[in-house]
């Protein structure tokens, strides 16, 4: 490519970068923490982008000055090969689809097609911070799957609680809550799943988003998919909600 055509290329994919990460097309992709990093990567390659077309302007403005100038000595010819034009292959310009993709196209979080074939993460902590004192209590997925399985329930106690997933099935058609947590990007997500009993909805759908209402329940189940536990919850009410804007769960790594 041209340098004119390396920063049209720069410039756009520092767009791209400043779009999604002022928008919630960023968590697609990555972590929320990673937000300032993505910001500045975009300012830095549009600021490379500018430079470079100046500097080629400028390029451009001095060999149309020196073209000005009448030559004096007669014997100075051109060089073979000065002035020929070496034209990129158009089929170059295809890299740029899969950058307008980004720009256009929200791809999809992963969901139960992924959480039902792949074995839950769940991780034991080096530590549990202390629970809020609030009845009910608004928990993370991953922090009920693991204070369940790792604390036996006892931060829990008997409070109620109110945890928000995705639904998934497995072959059988028994029902998990899963979150999909990450520790960067949405390439090394992984699912944590909870298994769900008492008031259940007779009819769920994989992928619909639930917020249930319950209590911790010390019955645990293995993943057929790597034997890992599997934390029950206890549900006395569930209620669809909307996709959340991070779908993303980070807690397991903080």
């Amino acid at each position: 490519m041209s340098r004119q055509a390396q920063a049209a290329v720069l410039f756009l994919i520092g767009t791209a970068l400043l779009h999604a990460g002022l928008t919630n097309l960023y968590l697609r992709y990555v972590k929320a923490g990673l937000q300032p990093l993505l910001l500045l990567s975009g300012a830095v390659l549009i600021v490379a982008a500018l430079a470079t077309a100046w500097y080629e302007w400028r390029r451009a403005r001095a060999e149309k000055a020196q073209a000005a100038i009448p030559m004096t000595d007669e014997s100075h010819e051109p060089e073979p090969g000065h002035g020929h034009v070496h034209r990129e292959p158009r089929i170059s310009w295809l890299l740029l689809l899969p950058l307008f993709a980004l720009i256009l196209v929200a791809p999809p979080a992963l969901g139960s097609y992924s959480a039902v074939r792949t074995g839950t993460a769940i991780q034991q902590p080096y530590g549990l911070s202390k629970l809020p004192d609030s009845n009910p209590l608004t928990i993370g997925l991953v922090d009920y799957a693991t204070r369940a399985v790792y604390d036996h329930g006892h931060s829990l106690g008997d409070r109620r609680l109110k945890v928000t997933g995705f639904v998934a099935l497995d072959k059988s058609g028994a029902p998990y809550l899963v979150r999909m947590a990450l520790n960067c990007c949405a390439a090394d997500a992984q699912p944590v799943k909870i298994a769900l009993t008492g008031k259940i909805p007779p009819v769920l759908q994989p992928d619909t988003w639930l917020l249930v209402t319950g209590t911790y329940s010390a019955k645990q189940t293995k993943d057929p998919v790597n034997n890992r536990p599997i934390p029950y919850f206890q549900v006395t009410q569930a209620k669809p909600v909307p996709t959340p804007k991070d779908p993303y769960d980070e807690s397991w790594n903080q």
